[in-house]
């Protein structure tokens, strides 16, 4: 696949309002997902089709520096709880809520978390990731399905943090 043909496949995915293309040929697999949410802050790259490349967003109100948690921010397609932490991923990867598939999630909807404990694994360059919650508190929102690509910074899971009396 040369990138004349790679160009055309941009092309048609913008033209045609496809979200994502996954194509092999000749042992050359491509893949263009187009995020269709506007950016909400951060830094955002563009091709000269105007297709966004990436999407990172580093909110200011990050817990500390590098941290793959932070408060959410207003995200497009519906209102966010301000009571909830963000859990977000530190890395590129492949989103997995087991460690494998024979064994139940390591957390649900609803599941009661403490610091510390394992919510997921994300693979990257075949390297399973363990990522941990950094707070206490009830798993609210679950944001990505098992099995699907996940970029740095982006949500994975929305925690409300145990309140503390």
């Amino acid at each position: 696949m040369n990138i004349k043909e790679i160009k055309e496949l941009i092309e048609a995915v913008c033209q045609n309002g496809i979200t994502e293309l996954e194509i092999e040929r000749a042992g050359v697999k491509v893949r263009i997902r187009r995020d269709m949410s506007p950016p909400v802050s951060g830094t955002s790259s563009v091709s000269a089709r105007g297709l966004p490349v990436s999407q990172i967003i580093q909110p200011a109100s990050a817990a500390k520096e590098g941290s793959a948690i932070a408060k959410p921010q207003a995200e497009s397609g519906g209102s966010v709880e301000d009571d909830l932490v963000i859990v977000r991923s530190p890395i590129v990867g492949t989103f997995y809520r087991a460690s494998n598939p024979d064994t139940e999630p390591f957390v649900k909807l609803g599941d009661a978390v403490e610091s510390g404990q394992v919510l997921c694994i994300i693979e990257a360059m075949k390297l399973m990731n363990e990522i941990e919650s950094e707070v206490s508190g009830e798993v609210a929102k679950i944001f990505v399905e098992n099995g699907e690509p996940v970029e740095f910074g982006q949500s994975l899971f929305g925690i409300r943090p145990t309140k503390k009396s």
